[in-house]
């Protein structure tokens, strides 16, 4: 309709409002306003917070006061995600389509959406006619007979659930990655690396759907390059102190300096104690828009020092650590005020073109001429032209970030619908980086929820030459993925800066050793089977790489 309305020049004449009961998350309303309602009404979604206040499963409230309180959120949840796309009114953000598909296909786009991108194409309009259809009859049985007092499904999007969708980190995946680098088993961690890569290829992740085919002989394992030299590519995720305790923060920064790979610090500075302590500091120091901690010595202490343009957990939107987190030795590390909120803002606040980018790589050398300066991009449309442009602004690196992942800090509301795989981002930046002559002149590094050797040679195909990790070496530290980063209430002492629940902590560097090591492993294995004899050999060899033809699951028949 908005479209139509469009073509024939009437659209500023009428106002388009949209009345759904599938409406109940801030993605749903953003959607619908981003292609051009003006007002929806979310109606079985405000029924239900009145009936669970009926029920006496919320309390404390009135049924107006539950409708009210979720109106206000859905608002505050749009609010945020306009202010990340530099979008001020709800006018400019009505009907503009600042969206990207995944898995739809171009007739479907161009019949209902026409004008957003979609790049590997996907189901069309008989799948969303049977998903639909399917939740109906799920309703609506066609005999009639509907159980008495049927519950909605128990949800399980964000926090896994035994009925819900499936999770590359579920119980078993986490006793056993625990299991195999608490105790050394490499064994262990085969089964572990075994579940996940099953789960992802039931099309839990896009690198699910590809497998390797190579013409190239099998070589012996000898032949390929040792662990001590896969894992100097490896680095943690930009994970600050605040978001993580001390002590999660420090034993990362101990087992990535054995190694000889690269711990970062985040955006919340570092302690000065540990900057010029060799064995605790963190060789990677981030730099990003809120500037919290960064000082000359932080930027001269550093090995590598890493621009924060976007981040894998919500691109495009700044750091955000909660007030309840900010205790007065956070503050004194970030040079803040304890139960402040810390927000860093999106980029757009900060570097408007990438002339102020390439001051900014400037003024980075000059500050330590020693260390390389990354630049942090999230995977997304036109990432490749970014990644050329920060590449000609004498970047050394350039990371690109995928759209999963985890984060200590913000709303769990920031967590899904933004970005890109990092597949794709990725695959878009070599190409481009290689069209322009420009792929020699800087290291291409991905992250973005890597568990498994497999993983580690997929991007390594695809053009990455250094791999970031951030979530599993978190559950080799004891994270259990409560997914309650955000309230400062972890029970295992990971994401929290509570005294009494740091004390729980029990987490080694000698773990997160065995995990890195444990990985390189692996990755020589398929490098050996692949016929590689290192990552450099492997890098931007796409060719290995095929999609699977015949995929175990009803939605994939569209990808060939």
């Amino acid at each position: 309709m908005h479209h139509h309305l469009l073509r024939s020049a009437t659209r500023t004449k009428v106002a388009l409002i949209v009345e759904s009961g599938d409406v109940r998350e801030v993605h749903h309303l953003a959607l619908l306003l981003g292609y051009g309602a003006s007002a929806v009404n979310p109606y079985l979604a405000m029924e239900s917070a009145e009936e669970l206040v009926r029920r006496g499963e919320i309390t404390g409230v009135t049924e107006e006061e539950a409708v009210y309180n979720l109106i206000k959120a859905l608002g505050k949840g749009v609010q945020k995600i306009m202010s990340k796309m530099g979008i001020s009114t709800v006018q400019s953000y009505c009907g503009a389509q600042t969206f990207e598909a995944l898995g739809l296909s171009s007739e479907l786009i161009n019949a209902y959406f026409y004008g957003t991108r979609t790049q590997i194409q996907g189901v069309g309009l008989d799948v969303i006619a049977e998903e639909t259809a399917s939740r109906h009859r799920l309703a609506y049985p066609e005999d009639g007979v509907t159980e008495p007092h049927r519950d909605l499904a128990i949800g399980g999007e964000y926090d896994w659930r035994r009925e819900g969708p499936r999770h590359l980190f579920d119980p078993h995946t986490v006793f056993r990655l625990q299991h195999a680098t608490q105790t050394g088993r490499y064994d262990i961690f085969k089964s572990y690396t075994a579940r996940v890569d099953d789960q992802a290829r039931e099309i839990a992740t896009l690198r699910g759907l590809m497998s390797f085919t190579s013409d190239r002989e099998p070589i012996s394992i000898d032949e390929v390059e040792p662990v001590s030299e896969i894992v100097k590519r490896f680095s943690t995720g930009a994970m600050s102190y605040g978001s993580i305790s001390m002590e999660a923060h420090e034993t990362l920064a101990i087992a990535m300096n054995r190694l000889g790979g690269k711990s970062n610090t985040g955006e919340g500075g570092e302690d000065p104690e540990r900057l010029m302590d060799p064995e605790r500091r963190s060789a990677v120091k981030q730099i990003a828009s809120g500037r919290f901690g960064v000082t000359s010595l932080y930027l001269a202490s550093a090995d590598d020092l890493q621009i924060k343009m976007a981040q894998g957990a919500k691109p495009g939107e700044g750091g955000q650590l909660m007030a309840q987190k900010v205790y007065p030795w956070v503050a004194r590390t970030r040079h803040s005020t304890p139960g402040v909120s810390l927000i860093s803002p999106p980029p757009h606040h900060d570097i408007y073109s990438i002339e102020d980018l390439a001051q900014l790589i400037y003024d980075l050398k000059r500050s330590n001429p020693k260390s390389r300066v990354h630049v942090k991009l999230v995977s997304e449309r036109g990432i490749g032209t970014v990644a050329a442009g920060v590449t000609k602004a004498k970047a050394d690196v350039v990371l690109i970030s995928g759209h999963d992942g985890g984060t200590g800090a913000a709303p769990l509301n920031s967590l899904k619908h933004a970005g890109m795989p990092w597949e794709l981002g990725l695959a878009e930046a070599q190409q481009t980086l290689r069209l322009n002559g420009l792929r020699e002149r800087v290291v291409v590094q991905a992250d973005g929820q890597l568990k498994t050797g497999r993983d580690v040679v997929i991007a390594a195909l695809l053009g990455a030459e250094e791999f970031g990790f951030a979530t599993a070496p978190l559950v080799v530290e004891g994270c259990i993925m409560m997914r309650k980063c955000h309230l400062d209430t972890c029970p295992v002492g990971v994401a929290t800066q509570n005294p009494e629940l740091r004390k729980r902590f029990t987490g080694k560097a000698e773990h997160v050793v065995n995990f890195f090591e444990f990985i390189a492993e692996e990755v020589r294995e398929y490098l050996a089977q692949l016929g590689f004899r290192s990552i450099e050999d492997a890098v931007g060899h796409a060719e290995v790489l095929r999609t699977r033809e015949a995929i175990d699951h009803w939605k994939a028949k569209a990808w060939t």
